[in-house]
């Protein structure tokens, strides 16, 4: 080991996938305590953020438990269980390699887990949570994820239309409930709001700038919870997604910043908010859609970066090279699946994060 001074070995460490990272603990003191350096895990989870990954919860009607399944654009496809977790579950939002999950048998109960290192944290249960996420339709309440690795914390937040009474009709008072890694609790905000929260996207949720957003069914404009002032505010889309196309919009993250994808029956849009401050979007690739025509209607953008973008189709996972332009057929999966894959698709990242 005399050859390498030390700072190439953790530039080379820190590239290694979690499992094999931490089986390399055993050869010295110095790589034993790399997961709990501050330096390493800030490098370890910077040099994740330009590797996305696709997480897909793969139903199948002859097993009694779903499978998860890791896309990775560098290593290929991987399998993995959250049977640590001893409760069968269903991810509710990922975020910056965490995963939050809720019990299927209990209800209340909720896990934040990373799933690399098994670690997982049971979050206070919920004893009253008469909240639909839609209005007036009862629906699962809407669910967000926050990691934020600088800081080292995590909020989880629960939002939906409250019941009224005992007829377990929604009124129009809009609640959020947010749990604080650093406190250890709940705490809940009231709002008054239309039907401007009618149609949120479950999966993509995107965390930036300390907020969460959502597009809105309609597609013209983004909902914005501010975690730090817990307030909801509203972001404008682009003009040209605006006014009435008839395409489809998806809202993304890339590379740190709110990104929108358009997709018609022939091209692709990637729009990302290069100011954020002043919502200015520029548009950074228009994409052909001709060489999977056949798939354009069943396909959804789920997670991206400057270099690629990962699109799941009914069965397929899929990746398109921005540079060399190249469509590549990343997972498949088998004729007993029981729902599309887009159902249950997730943007993921490797990270170490301590959930406790």
């Amino acid at each position: 080991m005399s050859f390498f001074p030390d700072e190439v070995i953790i530039e080379v460490l820190a590239r290694l996938p979690i499992k094999p990272l931490f089986k390399t603990r055993t050869v010295c003191k110095l790589w034993y305590g790399l997961p709990s350096d501050k330096y390493f895990v800030k490098l370890y989870n910077q040099v994740s953020d330009k590797n996305p990954m696709v997480l897909v919860e793969v139903h199948d009607s002859t097993k009694p438990n779903s499978s998860l399944i890791c896309v990775d654009n560098s290593r290929g496809v991987s399998e993995f269980s959250l049977d640590f977790l001893r409760d069968k579950v269903n991810i509710r939002a990922s975020c910056n390699g965490l995963l939050c999950c809720s019990s299927i048998a209990v209800k209340g109960v909720y896990y934040v887990c990373n799933p690399m290192t098994r670690e997982f944290k049971v979050l206070p249960k919920i004893k009253d949570q008469n909240l639909t996420r839609f209005y007036p339709d009862s629906e699962a309440t809407l669910v967000g994820l926050a990691c934020d690795p600088s800081r080292g914390k995590f909020d989880v937040v629960l939002a939906g239309y409250q019941c009224a009474g005992s007829s377990r009709r929604p009124d129009k008072t809009f609640a959020c409930l947010i749990f604080d890694s650093d406190s250890n609790k709940w705490r809940k905000f009231v709002s008054f709001q239309e039907e401007i929260f009618t149609h949120m996207n479950r999966n993509q949720v995107v965390y930036v700038n300390s907020a969460l957003h959502w597009l809105t069914g309609s597609g013209s404009y983004i909902l914005v919870l501010d975690l730090n002032f817990e307030v909801w505010r509203k972001v404008s889309v682009p003009d040209e997604t605006r006014y009435g196309t008839g395409n489809r919009v998806y809202l993304l993250e890339s590379d740190g910043c709110l990104s929108l994808i358009e997709i018609s029956d022939t091209w692709m849009k990637i729009w990302v908010m290069k100011d954020y401050e002043r919502e200015l979007w520029h548009m950074v690739d228009r994409v052909s859609l001709g060489c999977i025509k056949g798939l354009v209607h069943g396909i959804f953008p789920i997670a991206q970066t400057g270099e690629c973008v990962f699109l799941v189709t009914h069965k397929q996972v899929l990746v398109y090279h921005r540079t060399s332009w190249a469509w590549k057929e990343m997972y498949s999966v088998q004729n007993n699946a029981t729902l599309p894959l887009w159902f249950s698709a997730h943007a993921f990242r490797t990270s170490i994060f301590p959930c406790e």
